[in-house]
């Protein structure tokens, strides 16, 4: 089936017990158990089924089921936010001493996750410039467990080579998470380009309509875990955390995700409420609908920006310098070049904060991925945390504005920023 066809009818066809077309919302922490024998096989892993909506949830499962056919997965896991996804991906793989290569343009507080509080325990990021992917390389070494970038970085919006990058994850050995919260599979599967893993902000344009906080991890079950085996003990090794499993033994291709949900999600806790699973699935529903009309809001505001005389620069895929265009094209292959416009205007932080606070249709918020246009000046917040110079070096420049475009009317949206930008 189509994209938009998977995204209606992926996961249960309607709910087993009631026939419901919609999959219903399970609230329930728990699940009765058959007798004492299934108890202990769903324990051991060695019989599926629900034990706990801490680690699983029938209204979870549907979100997972879609959005694992919407990337063209074997397999998630949903979480309580995409800070909690990215997290348990590194965690899962990762342990103190261990490092990992990643693009310095990221959302700022993944930035300050991967800089900071990863390092104080004990695992390293190291951070490239992903313009050239043969910087990856450069980095590698005997401890580095996997590679990360974001198809659209957020707000930079420099486009990451992923089939280049994901050609040398796969001649070292180690897996490329790529977190694809600002495109969607709607606009790009990462998979399909020689990605391993995905993350996602599903709060963002998943779920569409600002309303709920949730993450998920897919797994493609294309690297070869067993192949380096020697790079991830904790996924190779007996793992003591139960009854010494071996992961890959058992579990083959899903051990990651697997693991993930057994051990990230199990012990640490950090789990999807049913009620947002629910409305993530409806989100899904309708994600082409809303990124295509998002994508050609977002294009016409940027080539009314581009002209503008209050404006340095502007950041759009469709204007990028052709050395990287080739790498657009590749990915975004619908002509759909994603809902955001990044835009540097006169007067620098001044300038950048006047234009935010006289916007009237935008709202002035920290999110990104609803159907409302949305406003922020990242050097004053989103990247407030990060250093000047690194922030300078990752495209955040003083006056930068991030824009997320709606789906209201673009004439609407253009008029708005003008009568900003006139107040500068």
């Amino acid at each position: 089936m189509k994209f938009d066809t998977l995204a209606i009818h992926a996961g249960e066809k309607n709910d087993p017990t009631s026939g419901s077309v919609v999959t219903p919302i399970h609230q329930t922490a728990g699940f009765q158990f058959d007798d004492a024998d299934q108890a202990n096989k769903r324990f051991l892993l060695e019989e599926g089924g629900q034990i706990y909506s801490r680690m699983g949830n029938p209204t979870m499962d549907n979100f997972e089921a879609r959005m694992t056919a919407l990337d063209g997965g074997i397999g998630a896991v949903s979480t309580a936010s995409g800070m909690t996804a990215i997290a348990y991906a590194v965690m899962n793989i990762c342990r103190a001493g261990d490092n990992f290569v990643t693009s310095r343009n990221l959302y700022g507080g993944v930035s300050n996750l991967f800089a900071n509080i990863l390092k104080d325990y004990g695992i390293e990021a190291r951070f490239v410039n992903h313009g050239d992917p043969e910087n990856f390389r450069a980095q590698v070494d005997d401890k580095t467990r996997f590679f990360f970038g974001e198809t659209l970085p957020n707000p930079r919006l420099n486009i990451f080579p992923i089939s280049e990058v994901a050609k040398i994850a796969d001649e070292v050995g180690v897996p490329l998470i790529m977190d694809n919260t600002c495109a969607t599979p709607a606009l790009c599967r990462p998979f399909e380009h020689g990605a391993h893993i995905n993350v996602y902000s599903a709060t963002k344009y998943i779920g569409g309509q600002g309303t709920s906080i949730g993450g998920i991890v897919v797994d493609s079950g294309k690297f070869d875990w067993v192949k380096n085996a020697e790079r991830f003990p904790m996924i190779n090794e007996p793992d003591p955390s139960l009854h010494g499993i071996k992961w890959t033994d058992k579990f083959g291709d899903m051990a990651y995700i697997v693991k993930l949900r057994v051990t990230m999600l199990r012990d640490f806790g950090g789990c999807m409420a049913p009620m947002n699973a629910f409305l993530f699935s409806q989100g899904l529903e309708t994600l082409s609908l809303r990124m295509e009309k998002h994508c050609q809001n977002a294009e016409k505001v940027a080539n009314f920006l581009n002209n503008h005389p209050k404006v340095n620069f502007v950041r759009y895929p469709s204007l990028a310098e052709p050395e990287r265009k080739k790498w657009v094209e590749e990915l975004f292959t619908e002509g759909l070049y994603g809902p955001m416009v990044g835009v540097d205007v006169k007067g620098g932080t001044e300038g950048g904060k006047k234009v935010v606070e006289n916007l009237e249709l935008f709202y002035h918020v920290a999110n990104i991925g609803d159907v409302r246009s949305m406003a922020i000046h990242p050097a004053s917040t989103t990247h407030s945390q990060i250093p000047q110079a690194d922030r300078e070096e990752a495209g955040i420049t003083d006056g930068f504005v991030r824009l997320c475009i709606g789906i209201e009317n673009a004439e609407d949206i253009i008029a708005d920023l003008d009568q900003a930008l006139a107040k500068i």
